[in-house]
Order: structure tokens, then sequence, then C-alpha cells
């Protein structure tokens, strides 16, 4: 049975945006960000989070300083009975410093290759499907894939999302 599905971007949508966040301990929550993955855990959709993280193409951190980060957020969110479906990142750029992460990805918002994954891999109800992004090119990336975009400027997630969900 196909379901509507909720993609997030990560850094300033999910948490705050201070660059590159790798750091368990400057991880941030927007307001009502957990209440808002757990709002659409709720409401019978797919929860997935969507993040470039060029960092590691940077040489700035590595790819299980990502993956340490996301075991945090699933822990922070089951405290309060919310969870995400799915992590996508790219840690690719065309222009990286490290050689194995210098490439045009299809992964790399504003393609829509971490969404086509998810798509491929989930039952998901494409139409009634969101992304919610701070950027355009996340906006891009959705139109791309086929799914309506929703720009966050703040300063409530849960309240944005809901309304965006009425």
């Amino acid at each position: 049975m196909k379901r509507p599905a909720v993609f997030f971007d990560r850094d300033g949508v999910l948490i705050e945006d201070s660059g590159y966040v790798f750091e368990v301990s400057k991880l941030r929550w927007i307001d009502g960000a957990r209440e808002a993955v757990k709002a659409a855990n709720d409401a019978g959709c797919f929860a997935f989070v969507v993040t470039n993280q060029s960092g590691v193409a940077r040489g700035l951190y590595e790819e299980s300083h990502v993956e340490e980060l996301h075991k945090v957020m699933i822990d922070d969110l089951a405290k309060i009975g919310a969870h995400v479906d799915a992590f996508e990142y790219c840690p690719y750029h065309p222009e990286a410093p490290i050689e194995r992460y210098r490439r045009v990805s299809p992964r790399r918002k504003p393609a829509p290759g971490m969404i086509n994954d998810l798509l491929e891999r989930f039952p998901v109800d494409v139409s009634r499907s969101i992304l919610i992004g701070d950027k355009p090119t996340d906006m891009e990336a959705a139109r791309a894939a086929g799914i309506k975009g929703y720009l966050f400027v703040g300063p409530n997630l849960e309240h944005f999302l809901r309304a965006v969900l009425e």
C-alpha cells in the first residue's frame, strides 16, 4: 500500500545550520523539528531526510561523523516516539579537494537522486508527497522528482508542517 512521504532537508530545516554540522555536541534542533517528524509519522507518512554533505568532500569531516550524527538524531526522535524511515546523504562535490569525492553526482541536490532512490525503495505515493527545504536547490530537487516543495524559513517546523498537511 502506497503512502505519502515527507522529505526533510537536514541543515536549516531539522537542525540549525551553523556551517558544516558534524559534531554531536553542536547538534541543535530547529524549534518544533522533532515534533514535525512525529506529526509526519502520526499522519501515516514516511519521514525521510535528504541532505547534501559536501563537508565530507571538502575534508572537514568523515562519512562516519555524518552517520554518528544521524544515530544521535534517531535516538533523540525516539524519546518522543518519532522516527525517520531513512536518511540519505550525498558526500560528493564537483570541486572537492578530496579526489574520491570529486564528482558531479545525480544524488547531490538540486539533482533528485536521493529522492528518486527512496522512491524506488519504498512504496511512496508521489502525488501526495512533499519536500521541506530551506534553499532553492531543495525546491529544484523536489520539482525534478515530481513532488511538491515547500520553502521553510522558520521559526517552528511543526507549525509549518501541520499547515502544509491540512
